[in-house]
């Protein structure tokens, strides 16, 4: 299985700016986000207390199910 991580990698680098990609970027930058991290109660928790814009928790929430989607689709 995948880390959040390593899924959200690939919504960086768009030709135009979104939410998903703002986060990606923001993500790649960030030292500590627990980038070995399957919980999404550890990452939402992380960026609760480090929320780079306004709605990012929104957009981790829809990414989440994207990847937690695919993840039981690899089983």
């Amino acid at each position: 299985m995948r880390t959040f991580y390593q899924f959200i990698m690939s919504y960086r680098g768009k030709l135009v700016d979104d939410d998903e990609s703002r986060l990606a970027e923001w993500i790649f930058n960030e030292h500590q986000f627990p980038k070995y991290s399957t919980s999404y109660d550890e990452i939402s928790r992380y960026l609760e207390m480090n929320s780079p814009f306004i709605n990012a928790l929104s957009v981790f929430d829809t990414l989440w199910d994207v990847y937690h989607s695919q993840d039981k689709g690899n089983i």
